[in-house]
């Protein structure tokens, strides 16, 4: 196999192993990193005993970003404010056509989801992704884990029974998504209290990552009211200046707020039964780089 041919077959599996990497990591500097040296792994293997490049590619992304999950595994502890994974951008509806895979790989990419992964062990958040994102079989990820499909069998029922207990259960219609996120900005940008209030659920939650280093909620917000009466004072305090951009994150629709051309935020909203549960608001500017182009 040539050089040519070579990174030509890496870069046909690469949005796969970025997306592997991802949903183990929760951000994309880190994701990207493991990508890299899964490149520099398969530029020194011995390409003609691959029978399967995809194969070999998946199982060296997974155990890089296994290792490096636990490396960083300690970040949540000494995280300032709540943690919330980096904005990644997707555009599954040009990429996957089948609307029943789309939903699956929409939901495993998902903020509700990514955090509640963070409460995993690295090999439970590698037999979840690779199970239930990708939809490989389990003799497949005991080969890449090096480990028993019995042992396998039980970390995926263990990571699938922990995420179905802690994730929140919220509709994913984009068409709606994007209308309630539309009218979300406008009456949060006019400050119109009244206006929020009619979207948001009675127990909404407001969760904001800054990282300390932006304004936001160093606590979970619950309630419509303190979650209506913190966004209007945070458009009075934000004054003239901003712009909005409606961009696929995530699997779903979300605002991207742009000070000039600079990221100052992003917002996205999980929905059900009509009304905003929830919203998620980044402002830490190391999570908003990828966003700047």
């Amino acid at each position: 196999m040539t050089t040519d041919t070579a990174t030509d077959v890496f870069e046909e599996h690469r949005p796969v192993l970025l997306g592997v990497a991802y949903r183990m990591l929760g951000r994309l500097a880190d994701a990207e990193d493991v990508v890299q040296d899964a490149w520099l792994r398969w530029s020194a293997a011995d390409r003609a005993a691959v029978r399967e490049p995809r194969g070999y590619l998946v199982r060296v992304t997974t155990r890089l970003a296994i290792d490096r999950l636990r490396q960083i595994k300690t970040r949540g502890e000494t995280y300032v404010g709540p943690w919330l994974p980096e904005p990644y951008a997707t555009d599954f509806a040009d990429t996957v056509p089948d609307t029943a895979e789309r939903a699956v790989l929409a939901d495993s990419v998902s903020l509700a989801v990514l955090v509640v992964l963070e409460s995993l062990s690295p090999l439970e958040r590698a037999v979840f992704v690779l199970r239930e994102a990708f939809g490989y079989p389990y003799a497949e990820i005991a080969a890449m884990l090096d480990r028993g499909e019995a042992a396998v069998r039980q970390l995926a029922g263990r990571a699938r029974r922990h995420v179905d207990e802690r994730r929140p259960r919220y509709d994913v219609d984009p068409a709606q998504r994007r209308d309630l996120t539309e009218r979300f900005l406008t009456a949060a940008a006019g400050g119109d209290l009244q206006g929020l209030m009619s979207l948001l659920a009675p127990d909404v939650r407001l969760v904001g990552d800054s990282g300390g280093k932006a304004q936001a909620p160093l606590r979970v917000l619950e309630s419509a009211d303190k979650v209506g009466r913190f966004l209007v004072g945070a458009a009075r305090k934000s004054g003239t200046g901003l712009s909005f951009r409606l961009l696929e994150l995530n699997g779903g629709p979300a605002a991207l707020v742009l000070s000039g051309d600079k990221p100052d935020s992003v917002f996205q909203l999980d929905v059900a039964d009509g009304r905003i549960q929830a919203v998620y608001i980044i402002r830490n500017p190391d999570k908003l780089r990828a966003l700047a182009a």
